[in-house]
């Protein structure tokens, strides 16, 4: 049962504000942290080869704090630990900001890993709040507030990193500690103590978590499409301004302009399109629809070699994002109310798990089907490996909820 409406009416705002921040500052960073590793290692290749492994900390970290956070906040509510949880990425931020030296950088990276956990605990939050029969459309806002988010992060963090490196550092840590300020004083408390687990079932182990999706069968079936499409997605993370600069001869500022379509279609998809999708496709169809869009975004992303194939793939890739919230919808339905934050940290370190290796695989094939007298050069290579995972994701969840419509 939702919480009652004065929760409600302050709830959304805030979880909305609090994603688009966390969001924006991924995308502050997105332009500077790399020089500014590369200027602390004092040699680009060294700086390369460490970027990697503060990206790989980032996600680890993730994995590891992600459903301790899911767990404590439905032990002890979402309120506090989203409140400390904002506190340590404005901390997070403040080193980023006046970091010395490249251990800083580190302690930065996991500490930002640690805090950038509190995605979960603002998914439960928003299961909370929301009546199940509007948590697609709930969840929609929650998708669109991540590509404002990188609409404006990378812009902002663009133009304040030609003033100072610093800078964008510094903004991202006043945003999140106003943030947290805002939230001590006027968030409301979702979950309340009759809606709470139990001290004992909270677990440490950051692989115990997992265990909660063996008791959700389509959840965790739903987990196994997860890996796949996420490992596809890594792709575009990844590679992206590798392909563009490679094949198109893109400067950075069209890539920048670029990827602020990107969060601009996806903010639109996703706020104006998941409602209607669903109700006009179901559910399921909806999901289908939208991961069998991504299939076509990656096959269109490879064959690209041209500007206009590829801003037609960014379209494709818009639409596919229908899919997310109306999976996230159907799975708050089926989780008991109780478990939403240790299923949603369950699920976001799964994310975290392919976060790891997806990078380290989209970037390696790239470079093998790159290399000078490599004679089956293909640099779209990546992106058909990307078409041919999520093609299999489609199928399994294809199966996995045909058996739910059968089983309910």
């Amino acid at each position: 049962m939702p919480s009652p409406a004065p929760a409600r009416r302050a709830a959304l705002p805030f979880i909305l504000l609090t994603v688009l921040l966390d969001v924006m500052g991924i995308g502050l960073i997105i332009p500077v942290f790399p020089g500014l590793v590369s200027d602390l290692a004092g040699d680009p290749t060294q700086g390369a080869r460490l970027l990697g492994v503060f990206t790989a900390v980032y996600a680890l970290m993730q994995f590891v704090f992600a459903p301790i956070l899911g767990a404590l906040s439905d032990r002890y509510g979402r309120r506090p630990v989203l409140l400390l949880s904002l506190l340590g990425l404005g901390l997070d931020y403040l080193l980023l900001s006046f970091a010395p030296n490249l251990w800083w950088l580190f302690l930065g990276r996991v500490l930002a890993g640690v805090t950038g956990a509190s995605i979960t605990v603002a998914n439960a939050y928003l299961a909370d709040v929301t009546a199940p029969e509007h948590r697609a459309r709930s969840f929609g806002l929650l998708g669109a507030t991540f590509g404002v988010g990188f609409i404006l992060g990378p812009a902002l963090g663009g133009v304040l990193g030609d003033v100072d490196a610093r800078l964008p550092f510094l903004a991202a840590a006043v945003l999140a500690l106003l943030n947290a300020a805002y939230g001590f004083f006027i968030l409301p408390e979702s979950l309340p103590p009759e809606r709470r687990g139990t001290p004992e079932r909270i677990r440490f182990n950051p692989l115990a978590p997992l265990t909660v999706l063996g008791r959700y069968p389509l959840v965790r079936n739903l987990a196994a499409a997860f890996v796949l499409i996420g490992m596809a997605q890594q792709t575009i993370f990844s590679t992206w301004v590798l392909f563009t600069t490679r094949v198109l001869g893109w400067t950075a500022t069209q890539n920048g302009l670029a990827l602020a379509l990107v969060g601009l279609l996806s903010a639109v998809v996703q706020a104006g399109l998941v409602g209607t999708a669903v109700r006009v496709l179901g559910e399921r169809g909806a999901i289908l629809t939208g991961l069998g869009l991504g299939v076509m975004q990656y096959l269109l992303l490879g064959a690209a070699r041209t500007d206009g194939l590829l801003y037609a793939s960014i379209v494709l890739g818009s639409l596919a994002g229908i899919a997310g919230p109306a999976i996230q919808g159907l799975i708050s339905r089926r989780v008991d109310p109780t478990e939403q934050g240790r299923v949603q940290g369950a699920l976001t370190s799964v994310q975290s798990l392919v976060g790891i290796a997806g990078p380290l695989v989209a970037t390696s094939v790239f470079a093998a089907f790159t290399r000078p007298g490599n004679p089956y050069h293909e640099p779209g290579a990546a992106f058909y490996l990307a078409a041919l995972l999520s093609l299999a994701g489609t199928v399994v969840a294809g199966v996995v909820l045909r058996r739910a419509g059968r089983q309910s």
